[in-house]
C-alpha cells in the first residue's frame, strides 16, 4: 500500500510538472508574440470611423482599427516594435490604412486618484482638433515614449502640456485650454463606447476589416491584412 501510494504521488508530481511546463511555454509564446485584446475572432464589427485619425492612404482597401490606452505597456510595445514594420509593409504601400482609437481604462482599473488614461486620450484628441492626423500621431508617439508605470499617476494635465510642447506647429495656449476644459472628453467616450461594443477585452485591441486579430505582432497583423486583401 505504501509503495502504491508512492507511485501515485510520483504520477501526481509528474502531471503537475507537465502542466507547469506547458504553462511556462504558453507564457513564453505570449511574451514573444503578444495577445491582442479584441473580441471573438469570428465576429465582424462595424465601426464608425468618421473624423478619426488615420495613418496611410484614406482610400486603402483594408482598414485596421487599433484601440489603445497610453498607460498600457503592450500598446507601447506595439507602437515601437511592431507598428514600424506594419507601416512600411502595409500602410506605406497602400494596402491598408490604420485608424487609431482610444480605450482608456487602466487608470480606473488601478483606482488612481485621477483618470490619467483619459487625460492622455483627451490630449491626443486636442492635438487632432488642431493639426489632424499628423499632430495626433506625433503627440501619441511622444506620450508613449514618456510612458510611466501602469499603477502610477503620471499622465497629468500639466505633464501632457509639457509633452505637447514638442509637437511642431501646435498652438500651445489653445491646446492647454482644450485639455483643461475637457473639450475632447466626448470624443474619447465615443471611442470607448465603440471598444466596448466590439467586446475589446484589453489593449491593444486590433481589428482588420472589422474582425478581431488574435495577436498584435507585425506578422499576425500582416497575415490578417493579406487575408482581407484576398477577400
Amino acid at each position: 500500500m505504501t509503495r502504491l501510494q508512492g507511485n501515485n504521488q510520483n504520477r501526481t508530481v509528474l502531471v503537475i510538472g507537465t502542466l507547469i511546463a506547458a504553462l511556462l511555454i504558453a507564457l513564453a509564446v505570449y511574451a514573444v508574440r503578444g495577445n491582442a485584446g479584441g473580441g471573438a475572432s469570428g465576429d465582424t464589427v462595424d465601426f464608425d470611423l468618421e473624423g478619426q485619425p488615420v495613418l496611410g492612404q484614406a482610400d486603402a482597401p483594408v482598414t485596421v482599427v487599433v484601440f489603445e490606452d497610453f498607460k498600457c505597456p503592450n500598446c507601447k510595445r506595439f507602437e515601437e516594435e511592431f507598428l514600424p514594420e506594419i507601416r512600411s509593409q502595409n500602410l506605406d504601400t497602400g494596402k491598408a490604412k490604420l485608424v487609431s482609437m482610444n480605450f482608456p481604462f487602466l487608470a480606473e482599473s488601478a483606482r488612481l486618484p485621477e483618470d490619467d488614461s483619459k487625460y492622455a486620450a483627451q490630449a491626443v484628441e486636442c492635438a487632432f482638433v488642431q493639426g489632424g492626423s499628423e499632430a495626433y500621431e506625433n503627440l501619441k508617439q511622444i506620450i508613449f515614449r514618456a510612458q510611466g508605470p501602469e499603477s502610477a499617476l503620471w499622465a497629468t494635465k500639466s505633464r501632457l502640456k509639457e509633452l505637447a510642447q514638442n509637437v511642431e506647429g501646435l498652438d500651445q495656449a489653445r491646446f492647454a485650454t482644450c485639455l483643461d476644459n475637457d473639450e475632447t472628453a466626448a470624443a474619447v467616450e465615443a471611442d470607448e463606447a465603440q471598444a466596448r461594443r466590439a467586446n475589446a477585452s484589453g489593449t491593444p485591441a486590433v481589428y482588420v476589416n472589422g474582425k478581431a486579430v488574435e495577436s498584435y505582432d507585425a506578422e499576425t497583423v500582416g497575415r490578417a491584412i493579406d487575408a482581407a486583401t484576398a477577400n
